[in-house]
């Protein structure tokens, strides 16, 4: 996860721009600073927080240097900022967007819905967690689409981003938003951002995230909301907590009238499909990174497969791979959806 080979990875998966993450680590910032810009690759300075409440946030500034302003300020309240990408700072939500708009950055919860240490896990609306500041995003989380937010009257007006929340530079991309920029540059995105120029959202069906579903947290059993609360959230099978389900959490949150928004392109991941045409154990065996190889070595990007080549020319490559980006395209995708920290499985058809 080192600038270098993420920067590799938006150019295998197609992305223009990508977050820096753990922009509030001097050592982290240094490292970007001095990688050789990437041509047609805009780095938009990144960082998530926690909070007392344990709510993570996500944070946008224009340079590096705001972060290191920004470190310099939340330093006090946090003993961890040497030593951690996400450190956990001694203060509201509210103090920290206070404290990230009067350096000119934006602010939003990151997975917003999960039921860990997120927005709806620790609080029934913005206000209650940020008061007086405003939000300028909600980051979904691979749980969540669009449409979990759209009749949330918390959210009315609020831009939706999709964000990889990559762990590793093959998790890049699973997650993306396209937006309309006026100008190339972090400036130029943070602006689309703020104005809410967001085009597309594009990423995993939910049911494909691995809090989707309330499921015990141990054993993965799956619960309706009824049956958890008649169980006081602790599974008769093992004794482990029931975690409350993105669908059930968004569902509660859902008393206005459902509002447009941008189109949610719905997509798996390339290496999952071929891992599942060519019957392997992982989407990282020898067997898919030739296969996936072969298609970007053709067409540039996994991007590109996924959403415009023609199926025909994909089936030059290989005919299985072909049928399964059909099938994604015209969503034939069945679920064994996730839950509990468990991701969901899929089968095509």
């Amino acid at each position: 996860m080192l600038p270098a080979p993420l920067l590799a990875a938006c150019r295998r998966k197609g992305l223009s721009v990508t977050g820096s993450g753990d922009a509030l680590h001097a050592g982290w910032r240094q490292l970007w600073e001095e990688c050789p810009v990437e041509e047609g690759i805009v780095v938009v300075p990144s960082a998530e927080v926690e909070d007392s409440r344990r709510v993570h946030h996500l944070i946008l500034m224009e340079e590096f240097a705001d972060f290191a302003a920004l470190q310099a300020v939340l330093e006090p309240k946090a003993c961890d900022l040497a030593v951690t990408g996400r450190p956990r700072v001694r203060l509201s939500g509210e103090t920290i967007a206070r404290e990230v708009h009067a350096l000119g950055g934006l602010v939003g919860p990151a997975h917003a819905f999960t039921p860990w240490t997120a927005l709806y896990a620790a609080h029934d609306s913005v206000r209650e967690c940020y008061g007086g500041e405003t939000i300028d995003f909600l980051e979904l989380g691979l749980s969540a689409d669009s449409s979990y937010g759209a009749a949330i009257p918390d959210l009315y007006g609020i831009p939706f981003l999709s964000n990889s929340d990559a762990h590793s530079p093959g998790s890049c991309g699973r997650e993306y938003t396209v937006v309309s920029s006026r100008e190339n540059g972090p400036a130029g995105v943070l602006d689309s951002i703020s104005r809410g120029e967001v085009v597309q959202n594009a990423g995993f069906f939910p049911e494909e995230g691995k809090y989707n579903r309330t499921a015990c947290s141990r054993c993965y059993r799956q619960y309706s909301l009824e049956e958890a609360v008649s169980l006081s959230w602790r599974c008769p099978d093992d004794g482990g907590r029931i975690k409350k389900g993105v669908l059930d959490r968004a569902r509660e949150l859902s008393l206005g009238e459902e509002r447009p928004r941008p189109p949610y392109l719905h997509r798996i991941p390339l290496p999952q499909i071929l891992q599942r045409v060519l019957s392997v154990s992982s989407p990282r065996t020898g067997k898919v990174l030739a296969l996936y190889n072969r298609f970007l070595e053709q067409f540039g990007s996994e991007i590109r497969v996924l959403n415009e080549v023609p199926v025909g020319e994909l089936a030059l490559v290989h005919s299985g791979a072909a049928e399964a980006v059909d099938a994604l395209r015209r969503e034939r995708v069945r679920f064994c959806p996730g839950g509990g920290g468990k991701y969901g499985s899929f089968s095509f058809y």
